[in-house]
């Protein structure tokens, strides 16, 4: 005997009842079989409407009772040829109009009982099942409805009815003795009560019903057809990377589904699972497709030590805790026992080695009573201030990991963890079980998508792992960055394992976010296509969206945008930006983003801030990390500064230099920002502080070779006009170091807590001398490099080295 149950959108017309009957008869030359069917999609929740309408007194139940009928005899009309229609007809309308004489009875008394909701709701499996039965019949099989309340038995408790195996047991058996038919179908989800009263068998039903009668009748195996392919390690609405499970055992599956996972439910393992009889679950409409075999055996070959993750949403946290509790015993049996008075159902459990405190998990629509029933239990210790009143914590959610291979593979715990930690997911309680099979974390409900998707990439996507990049400024660098990260999307994946996606991207006018990843290719258009920009909402967004191992990068000077980096790294969200603002402004500004992004494991990486794509603030880290001291640092930083002296020479005035400089891209569209010093000042005062200096921008001496007239022109224009008024003062600095035999270099230095910026002249043995075009270099003097410093030396300016710089910093910060 084989059991096969139907349900989910495989009943759901009669289309899929055709799928139904064609699985059926491809079974056919396999021996007997007993088909359990569920209720047509949707029409369970048309029949609690009605009962609730009745109960309500309105009559719009009728209207809702017709829908239910249309749709029945619509598919009968659909299956059956017109030559038996008629009889099938006028078995379905006797149905209806019983629920409908129920329905006014309960419209009459104006309340709705378990009792009448139980027998309302039968009505969706006693049809479906009728109406397949029906079908096999006219397919030409040997087939037979039974009504399965003539074989379970249950007690009274309405809505979720516990079944008396005995019975159950003995009246099934004797009647597949006697049955001379190949199909038996019996309508999933009711039974009844010795006295013949309908009841019903509470969530997932249906399956609990096919369970039974295959462990009555010692099936071969108990097939599951759903509409999906199986059992998967996560559940693909919210980890769309999830991936069918083959094989499964008994106790991995029980956990899983107790812990959310909606394929099956509890219930319907523990019959078979004591008979050794294995369920498999198949997709009806992939037949062909493997599903999952839940059996006796575990693994089956599998190397991952975790073989699923599963949630459970809406949690409350109950904490009963203080002083009194210590040494005493009895507060957990009084605890329990409290909430059993109100039936609350306890998920987790656990308590602190200490005494002190115990904490369970609950469904949140339980907490007021289980805090009325807890409160008032401990109402004399409360009194007293041994104890608290009850804490309850709401807006939780459960996340599980599941497998029988955890108890042999060590750090399976520290994995999870730690995976949970580096994307700031707050961990509030934990527990596991004695068996080692179940580790459970409550977090926040709002973490709870990422949360499992940064498991699933932990456990079955290694080594691949997703970054999601979010981008405010697509000018000039960002526009290059997103070129560079297409271009070396395969190569992430394939060489580094990094999925680095750009999910969301801003400019000063407008903001776009994709619904997964945004196609590079075309981010011109759906940027223009975006709503308006704002940062604040885009940061807001950010937050929301919630992802994994998430990158903000900010390629702007704006000061808007560096305010918003703290907001980023306490939701764990790195940080890579070019933009200087934050790391040279206020120290304690500076300090605190440092701070931030240790606490909450978050990157704050800003390599490009000095040298745009040149290794200068990590070769920097590195000499501190690895315990050497910076003696002193000097420094040519400004690309542009050096592009304009180096080509400041065979008669060429200063005003045309600085205005080649500027038609090049190589200076700001107002070149006194480079001119002036203070981009110079920011970086020198970047790298002083990451030798471990407290030091603020006004403490830097900057010696300006700039006149006031031209630092202070009113306009872009006016600050040329002065070039040429000051001409005679550029080309004096130049003749006097060419009659030294030295070039013009802007030099940065940092010494004994000090720091400036200015114009020199240098000679020719110096390592400056040779510094061509708008290259960069840094010279680092420590205690391990006294006689020679270590040097770091090229392009210092340029849009694509730049990008390749931040490009650099996303992948450090994702690894």
């Amino acid at each position: 005997m084989q059991v096969l149950k139907f349900g989910g959108t495989s009943m759901g017309s009669a289309q899929s009842i055709e799928q139904v009957c064609n699985i059926i008869q491809h079974k056919k030359p396999n021996g007997r079989f007993s088909i359990v069917a569920s209720a047509m999609s949707g029409i369970t929740d048309k029949l609690i409407q009605c009962g609730q309408l009745a109960g309500q007194g309105q009559e719009q139940y009728r209207t809702v009772l017709q829908e239910i009928e249309n749709k029945h005899l619509d598919t009968i009309r659909t299956l059956f040829p017109i030559t038996v229609q008629s009889g099938i007809i006028s078995q379905v309308k006797k149905r209806i109009n019983t629920l409908e004489t129920l329905c006014d009875g309960i419209f009459q008394v104006g309340e709705l009982s378990a009792r009448s909701l139980d027998k309302i709701m039968s009505f969706g499996e006693l049809v479906s099942s009728y109406l397949l039965a029906e079908k096999l019949k006219a397919s030409g099989l040997n087939a037979v409805w039974k009504d399965s309340r003539e074989l379970i038995v249950t007690d009274n408790n309405f809505g979720n009815a516990a079944v008396n195996f005995l019975a159950t047991n003995h009246q099934t058996t004797q009647y597949y003795q006697q049955l001379n038919a190949d199909f038996v179908v019996l309508p999933g989800f009711v039974a009844a009560t010795a006295d013949g009263e309908t009841t019903t068998l509470g969530r997932g039903g249906s399956d609990y019903t096919a369970a039974i009668i295959a462990a009555a009748l010692h099936a071969e195996v108990l097939d599951i057809w759903t509409d999906v392919s199986g059992m998967m390690t996560a559940d693909p609405r919210m980890v769309s990377q999830a991936i069918p499970i083959p094989h499964i055992s008994y106790e991995e599956a029980m956990e899983l589904s107790h812990f959310g996972a909606k394929v099956i439910y509890p219930p319907t393992i523990q019959p078979v699972m004591d008979k050794r009889i294995p369920i498999w679950i198949k997709n009806t409409f992939a037949p062909d497709d493997y599903g999952t075999l839940i059996h006796s055996q575990d693994g089956n070959g599998r190397t991952y030590p975790v073989t699923g993750i599963s949630g459970i949403q809406k949690i409350a946290l109950l904490t009963l805790e203080g002083s009194g509790m210590v040494g005493i015993p009895g507060f957990s049996k009084r605890l329990f026992e409290a909430l059993l008075t109100e039936r609350v159902n306890v998920i987790l459990i656990t308590q602190s080695s200490s005494e002190h405190s115990i904490t369970v998990g609950i469904h949140e629509a339980d907490m007021l009573k289980a805090k009325t029933a807890v409160d008032s239990e401990f109402s004399q210790e409360i009194l007293e201030k041994r104890i608290e009143p009850l804490i309850v914590e709401r807006d939780m959610s459960i996340v599980a990991v599941v497998g029988d291979k955890m108890k042999n593979h060590h750090g399976t715990s520290g994995k999870l963890f730690a995976a949970l930690g580096r994307n700031g997911v707050n961990v509030r309680a934990i527990a596991q079980g004695s068996t080692e099979k179940n580790i459970s974390a409550v977090i926040n409900k709002a973490d709870v998508k990422k949360a499992l998707n940064v498991i699933h990439e932990a456990f079955f996507e290694e080594p691949l792992k997703q970054v999601n990049v979010f981008i405010a400024g697509v000018g000039n660098v960002g526009s290059k960055l997103l070129e560079q990260l297409d271009q070396q999307h395969k190569f992430l994946m394939n060489e580094l394992g990094l999925h680095v996606r750009v999910t969301g991207i801003a400019n000063s006018k407008k903001m776009a976010f994709g619904h997964e990843a945004i196609n590079l290719a075309e981010w011109k258009t759906l940027l223009e296509a975006g709503e308006a920009s704002d940062m604040v909402a885009f940061a807001q967004k950010i937050k929301a969206l919630n992802l994994r191992n998430s990158v903000f990068v900010d390629n702007t000077a704006s000061q808007e945008v560096a305010a918003t980096y703290g907001e980023f790294l306490q939701h764990g969200i790195s940080v890579v930006t070019c933009n200087k603002i934050a790391c040279s402004s206020d120290y304690a500004y500076y300090k605190s983003l440092k701070d931030l992004a240790r606490k909450y494991n978050a990157s704050f990486l800003f390599e490009t801030n000095v040298g745009a794509g040149l290794p200068v603030i990590n070769t920097l880290n590195d000499l501190i990390r690895s315990g050497d001291k910076v003696n002193s640092i000097e420094a040519v930083l400004s690309g542009s500064l050096n592009f304009v002296f180096n080509n400041f020479v065979n008669g060429a005035s200063f005003r045309e230099v600085v205005k080649a400089a500027q038609d090049e891209g190589y200076t700001e569209p107002d070149p006194r920002i480079d001119l002036s010093g203070v981009d110079v000042m920011r970086k020198i005062l970047i790298l002083a502080r990451e030798s471990g200096a407290k030091m603020e921008l006004n403490d830097i001496t900057n010696h300006s070779f700039l006149p006031v007239e031209a630092l202070e022109a009113p306009s872009v224009d006016a600050f040329y006009e002065q070039l040429d008024v000051h001409a005679g003062h550029f080309l004096a600095l130049r003749e006097k170091a060419d009659a030294e035999g030295k070039r013009l270099k802007f030099v940065a230095r940092y010494e004994n807590g000090k720091a400036s910026v200015g114009l020199q002249s240098i000679a020719p043995d110096h390592p400056f001398f040779k510094l061509e075009g708008k290259d960069n270099i840094v010279l680092y003097t420590t205690n391990r490099y006294a006689e020679q410093p270590l040097i770091v030396k090229g392009a210092g300016a340029g849009a694509d080295v730049t990008a390749s710089g931040i490009f650099a910093d996303i992948i450090r910060s994702a690894r």
